[in-house]
């Protein structure tokens, strides 16, 4: 694995994750990433999902393949900020199989808006000092 990532999660494959061919399915490198990324946010304080007045939307999301991984493994998701804007952040993300081999790169762009008019609203204070943190350094 490498330190081009800051926060590092174990997710493992699930029996039914495998596609007919015996690897993850695409949609499951998409739920692994999503769930990363969210993970983060709630256990950092910068997302309630069920009572917060504003939410992530994602409103882009890129996917690199490069190898195969499978159940069961565990994978370890690496996550940073590549880019944080005022109303907007993209995460990147990193999938690694037990064996320490990439085999999924891939990011996705969050838009935090009200959780009612769905209106962007900027990052600030503890939610934008959070993702700063979670910026590669160097």
């Amino acid at each position: 694995m490498t330190d081009d990532y800051v926060h590092w999660q174990d997710v493992t494959t699930r029996w039914n994750d495998n596609d007919q061919y015996g690897h993850l399915n695409n949609v499951v490198h998409h739920a692994i990433m999503d769930t990363a990324v969210n993970r983060w946010l709630i256990e950092n304080g910068c997302l309630d999902p069920h009572g917060g007045t504003t939410v992530g939307l994602v409103m882009q999301v890129h996917c690199e393949y490069r190898a195969q991984a499978g159940f069961p493994d565990v994978v370890a998701v690496g996550l940073r900020v590549g880019e944080l804007g005022n109303t907007s952040v993209r995460f990147e993300v990193g999938m690694y199989r037990g064996d320490g081999e990439l085999f999924f790169t891939g990011h996705f762009v969050h838009a935090f808006v009200d959780r009612e008019t769905e209106a962007t609203v900027p990052i600030e204070g503890a939610r934008r000092a959070a993702l700063e943190g979670l910026r590669r350094q160097g």
